[in-house]
């Protein structure tokens, strides 16, 4: 389901922000997904109103039961996707603000995801240049993506989000760290020691300048220094989203630091 959203992506597609009702329902949502971690609940109807098709089974890699919620694009409401681990309390939300676009974060996503039990995978639904770029839902703080990232973030959920850049854009990084707007945090730190130990070329932000890819402008960012809440910028090189081994050592690397708190 992802991979077939991701593929119908489009600079020309629909999406819309959430309205003031809109925003409220998903904000219930949210506090609705964190306290019936073992069933649905009053997630479902909730979200259903805001246009999410839910879909209840097991995760066929993890044998995990997991919650998809996928929004159908209704009205202009092209909000993405939404997965929730069923067998844990929920601890960490691992964010795609630019499927597609940044290639192969999607998948990333996806991959973290189902190797930290007690995650939520938030996937935005719309290219990142839609609607004359209101859809870039990383810089747009009316958006649905925002509303639900900020809720779970508030909650003392760890918010980790992945980017992709082209490797002309800083030749000397294949990977960069940051906490955007928020404090330098342990989550943060301990991510970029285990990129540089799998020999990435790491650029820690809170160390030195990394060009245009430090995340300061990123509005959950911004919103997780507000709250004193953990977040962490991502950001990974062609080279390295292209390969699956060094994708896969990477996703390894940090799920064992979110599953070790």
């Amino acid at each position: 389901m992802i991979a077939q959203l991701t593929k119908s992506l489009s600079p020309n597609g629909d999406y819309r922000d959430p309205d003031q009702r809109e925003r409220s329902a998903a904000r219930r949502a949210a506090r609705a997904l964190l306290s019936t971690p073992g069933r649905a609940g009053e997630a479902d109807p909730l979200l259903k109103g805001l246009g999410f098709a839910a879909h209840h089974g097991v995760d066929p890699a993890t044998g995990r039961a997991c919650s998809l919620y996928l929004a159908d694009g209704s009205d202009r409401r092209t909000w993405g996707v939404i997965l929730v681990d069923r067998t844990a309390a929920a601890r960490t939300v691992i964010e795609v603000p630019h499927p597609g676009f940044d290639i192969n974060t999607e998948k990333l996503g996806l991959a973290l995801q189902r190797r930290v039990p007690g995650s939520i995978l938030l996937v935005a639904g719309a290219h990142r240049q839609a609607a004359e770029g209101a859809a870039d839902v990383a810089h747009n703080d009316r958006s649905l993506f925002h509303v639900l990232a900020v809720t779970l973030g508030a909650a003392g959920l760890s918010q980790i989000q992945l980017h992709g850049f082209a490797d002309r854009n800083l030749p000397t990084s294949d990977a960069v760290v940051s906490t955007g707007s928020a404090p330098t945090n342990k989550l943060a730190s301990r991510i970029a020691d285990e990129l540089s130990d799998l020999n990435l070329r790491t650029c820690r932000v809170w160390e030195r300048r990394c060009g245009q890819l430090e995340g300061r402008t990123n509005q959950q960012g911004r919103a997780a220094a507000d709250d004193d809440g953990v977040f962490v910028h991502l950001e990974l090189s062609w080279t390295v989203r292209r390969d699956a081994a060094a994708s896969d050592r990477v996703v390894a690397a940090m799920a064992a630091q979110l599953t070790d708190g």
